[in-house]
């Protein structure tokens, strides 16, 4: 009976040593790696949103006069600003370059859609909240068009804690 607690426990122990070693180099990831594929997550789900949007323009025109009527704009105004944001930001997001600006546009425009059009739709939105936050806060890191032009300004951006 001793050996198998002996046992139990030398395996425990290297358990705690694998996962100890595994989150010391997880925890050594720079956020100018982890940038990079939230600011791919952003482009994906919003460059592709935008493109539906401009394949067929008076459709996007009647969802936004039916369904999404946004509140004091009229819809050809919501339907281009919302195109706009989704195409424009989401390259410049992909790109790294105006970052913090793109990430608050886009999150202004998840907010809006949050609160007037689908106030159930949270679960989206906060999956997008979650790579996107992250960019306005941070920046898009030192593989960017951001970190290539003002390289000052990445001061914490590479803090990985």
């Amino acid at each position: 009976m001793s050996m198998q607690i002996a046992s139990a426990q030398a395996a425990d122990g290297g358990i705690r040593a694998v996962y100890g070693k595994l989150a010391k180099a997880l925890g050594g990831v720079s956020w100018d790696i982890l940038a990079i594929p939230m600011r791919a997550a952003a482009f994906s789900v919003f460059f592709r949103s935008g493109r539906v949007k401009i394949a067929d323009w008076g459709s996007t025109v009647d969802l936004f006069r039916s369904e999404y009527r946004v509140p004091v704009l009229p819809p050809a105004l919501a339907a281009s600003l919302a195109t706009t944001v989704e195409l424009g930001c989401s390259t410049l997001l992909l790109l790294g370059l105006a970052t913090r600006f793109a990430a608050l546009a886009v999150l202004g425009m998840i907010a809006i859609i949050q609160v007037f059009v689908y106030p159930s739709a949270w679960p989206d939105h906060i999956q997008w909240f979650a790579f996107l936050f992250p960019l306005l806060l941070r920046g898009a890191g030192k593989y960017s068009l951001d970190g290539v032009i003002a390289p000052g300004n990445r001061k914490n951006d590479s803090v990985a804690n």
